[in-house]
């Protein structure tokens, strides 16, 4: 007589299989998404870092409110930062940035969630803002 596995052997180990997968596919995906967070944190505290030191230097923040012409001031002539972060996902400027001469608001979207910080602003998607003294 032959040894092999039964239509209902093979089916229940590929099911197993199927489902054991599906469980570690769905983990790499948040994990994938808590990276991508957690760099839009760093960059964000990166930001943050070179307006306090270009704060000591010049006296006040930059003004405006918006990302790339308003925080070129960390690139050129003098360079607080080499290059302003993008986002990891989409590599476009999707951070935002308010600032006035005393006070200023550094915000990005995270995927992990969170309630909206800056109202009306980012097209209410922002969920994670910054500010000179820390998380607002």
């Amino acid at each position: 007589m032959r040894k092999s596995f039964t239509l209902i052997e093979i089916l229940v180990v590929a099911t197993i299989i199927g489902l054991l997968a599906a469980a570690a596919l769905v983990s790499y995906a948040q994990l994938i998404k808590q990276s991508r967070d957690a760099k839009r944190k760093t960059d964000l505290e990166q930001v943050r870092a070179a307006l306090e030191i270009y704060r000591s230097n010049i006296g006040s923040y930059p003004n405006g409110s918006n990302w790339a012409v308003t925080l070129n001031v960390l690139t050129t002539p003098i360079i607080y930062m080499q290059t302003l972060p993008k986002d990891p996902k989409s590599q476009t400027n999707s951070f935002y940035y308010n600032g006035s001469d005393t006070d200023y608001t550094l915000a990005a979207y995270l995927e992990g969630g969170g309630a909206s910080c800056v109202a009306g602003q980012c097209g209410n998607y922002c969920n994670y803002c910054l500010g000179p003294y820390g998380q607002k």
